[in-house]
């Protein structure tokens, strides 16, 4: 992860404070909306099991799962006024700058090798959109590759989603995608999903298996159908002011802490992805494999919007396009 390293700019190692931050054992917070068991659960926790390690006497990264701290926007919020350490959104990155938006686009990630040479390649810019909005990413973790369950109908076409009601996370492009489909997409924090399913508020919602088995959605949905629609990286993400204030040798530790939690963020995703389908199976979900290429024809309008409507959009979507065969 040594791109990431030479991100720390010069402003940022000027920020560093001489004593707003000295001694040891400095208690940091790092909140996500994940569940127990779930991949988030287990990417924070690596995270914060190295960086006690690696920076023993130093740093004591403590741990709050299941929105414990906030929901994704209140950490993102939170995070700016210091109040947590760390976060790791996903897929609300799109509402803080466009240039998230390129992992909205459905099915432009082919798999994870594919994920590491758009990030070796877009890092920069992704760094630069995060830091002007008070951020910075010390690395890229997953979310995952998502599918939708629902009570209503299996989803063999976009047509089946004609008038479900599905939650998605509050980011434009999501929302622009399922209304391209036909649904009735209805924006919802994770945290409050598994009741809304449970009451039929909403009717279906669309994740990666990590997320739905540790939520357990299959307790309360019918279908899943495996579309595989987007992919969604994880950000672990931190103030750029706050973190600027730790001491070098920390910020240095915890972002090489960071490249080796998307190292085993990756391994735990690919074992999961095989062990939690039996899980959802055996809850009773009926699951079906949906029309890959009928997805992929109906989401033209989607990409044609992209990139008429953020700079350099076309650019992007090229790029990454040209990066999934690449050797």
């Amino acid at each position: 992860m040594k791109f990431i390293k030479t991100l720390l700019t010069a402003t940022a190692l000027a920020g560093l404070a001489s004593g707003a931050y000295a001694g040891s054992d400095l208690k940091l917070k790092f909140g996500h909306v994940g569940a127990p068991g779930s991949l988030f659960e287990a990417s924070v926790d690596y995270f914060a099991q190295c960086a006690n390690a690696s920076l023993e006497g130093q740093v004591d990264v403590q741990t709050f799962g299941s929105s414990q701290l906030g929901k994704d926007k209140e950490l993102l919020q939170k995070l700016k006024l210091g109040q947590v350490d760390f976060a790791l959104p996903s897929s609300v990155m799109s509402s803080v700058d466009d240039v998230f938006g390129i992992f909205e686009m459905p099915y432009i990630i082919s798999d994870r090798d594919h994920m590491r040479r758009v990030q070796g390649a877009l890092m920069p810019e992704f760094q630069a959109a995060a830091e002007a909005k008070g951020y910075f990413i010390l690395g890229l973790a997953e979310n995952g590759f998502r599918n939708i369950t629902n009570n209503t109908r299996p989803i063999n076409v976009p047509a089946d989603l004609q008038g479900i009601k599905l939650r998605t996370p509050n980011g434009v492009w999501r929302l622009k995608m399922f209304q391209e489909y036909g649904a009735n997409p209805t924006p919802m924090a994770f945290s409050d999903v598994f009741t809304a399913l449970q009451t039929g508020v909403i009717d279906g919602q669309e994740n990666p298996y990590a997320q739905i088995a540790s939520a357990k959605f299959q307790e309360v949905q019918t279908y899943l159908s495996i579309t595989r629609h987007v992919y969604t990286p994880a950000y672990i993400l931190a103030s750029k002011k706050y973190f600027s204030k730790l001491p070098a040798d920390v910020q240095a530790g915890l972002i090489d802490c960071a490249g080796e939690t998307q190292d085993f963020t990756y391994e735990k995703a690919a074992q999961l992805e095989e062990e939690l389908l039996d899980v959802i199976k055996a809850a009773g979900v009926q699951v079906n494999e949906a029309d890959k290429a009928a997805f992929i024809e109906a989401s033209a309008p989607i990409y044609k919007a992209f990139a008429d409507e953020v700079e350099g959009g076309q650019e992007m979507i090229d790029l990454v396009l040209g990066l999934a065969d690449a050797s």
